[in-house]
């Protein structure tokens, strides 16, 4: 029996979908933990940020010329890596790991733009106790600085009856952890006639002994049922944990990169979640560097971040990816992106003394 090796690269859906690759592929192959035990090695990519492509491209370049490589995820769709790396037997991406199995056995490409249907399907869990459960596909979002947007596409939600019955699977198999994953989980539903919410209150009807951590949800969908969401939050099962990137905290920035919110709606999320549950985790995320951000921005954005103090900071310098609509503006010089992203770090340390 021949041996697979996974190597997951990004977020929660693409740990997610590697789980059911394993669990699809593991009916004729042995999956194995490390490169070197395996004949044949699957890279599950992402494309959201430059510095994960180049640990990918490292990853690449070190493997054994003797091995069978197959690359998926979210790369194929931005980066023509077979040029480059002509070794590489075959591509696959976010919509076609259902097919994986017969791509192995013909070493070729297989892209679609047609989203296949991927829940309750056999998975290999990353961690026994947690299950990572993919909600919906894509995204309602057009964010200009996004190459995740170009891979992943639009949104697709899967029906509340079809995460029931993946819920209550994984309840059986012992899970007592659960992610609820998307490319933004606040629009989940939008397509169905439904919406997060709905969903929610569905999945905490089941009995057991679990605790649900939602997922990234950006804030002008939040704001379409925040009230209803802060109570659902209060239930027992829920963490208190709420994930709502700003990206920036200047509202002429925010409208540049295309995203949908102004800073104010934010602030107000923020201040009603921290009302009604004092003890709620607020985590956020910051763009440093957008080719279109002055001086001026960024200093909003230091403002912002002084005045709300989010628990958790992601800072990101911004870098232009494949293909998006920032890759072609002029972009700011790597030192100016270097210094904000210093002091906008040195900010938050400061705020957590």
């Amino acid at each position: 029996m021949k041996k697979i090796f996974i190597k997951t690269y990004g977020c929660q859906s693409n740990i997610a979908d590697s789980e059911q690759l394993a669990g699809i592929l593991s009916k004729k192959y042995k999956i194995v933990d490390s490169l070197e035990k395996a004949d044949i090695i699957i890279l599950n990519s992402c494309a959201v940020k430059l510095r994960t492509l180049n640990k990918q491209l490292d990853f690449i370049k070190n493997i054994p010329k003797n091995k069978k490589i197959f690359i998926g995820g979210c790369l194929p769709k931005i980066v023509n890596l077979r040029k480059t790396y002509p070794n590489i037997s075959g591509f696959f991406d976010t919509n076609t790991i259902l097919k994986v199995p017969e791509l192995i056995l013909e070493d070729y490409i297989i892209i679609s733009n047609e989203k296949e249907h991927r829940i309750n399907l056999p998975r290999v869990r990353k961690t026994k106790d947690l299950a990572i459960i993919n909600i919906c596909q894509g995204c309602e979002g057009n964010c200009g600085y996004c190459a995740a947007k170009l891979s992943r596409g639009e949104l697709k939600s899967y029906k509340i009856e079809d995460i029931l019955k993946e819920f209550k699977q994984a309840l059986k198999e012992k899970c007592t952890k659960f992610y609820l994953t998307g490319q933004d989980t606040g629009c989940y539903g939008f397509d169905l006639k439904t919406n997060l919410p709905s969903l929610l209150k569905e999945i905490l009807k089941i009995k057991g002994d679990y605790k649900i951590r939602i997922g990234m949800m950006n804030p002008n969908n939040i704001l379409n049922f925040l009230d209803e969401l802060i109570k659902i939050y209060k239930n027992e099962h829920i963490v208190k944990f709420l994930h709502i990137p700003i990206q920036s905290g200047s509202d002429k920035v925010l409208k540049e990169m295309n995203r949908f919110y102004k800073v104010k709606d934010f602030e107000l999320i923020v201040k009603k979640f921290r009302k009604e549950i004092p003890e709620i985790k607020i985590s956020t995320d910051i763009i440093c560097g957008y080719p279109t951000e002055t001086e001026q921005d960024f200093k909003k954005t230091l403002d912002l971040i002084e005045k709300v103090k989010p628990d958790v900071l992601n800072i990101s310098k911004f870098s232009s990816m494949h293909n998006t609509r920032a890759s072609k503006l002029k972009q700011l010089s790597s030192e100016i992106i270097k210094d904000r992203s210093v002091r906008l770090t040195k900010l938050f340390k400061s705020l957590k003394k």
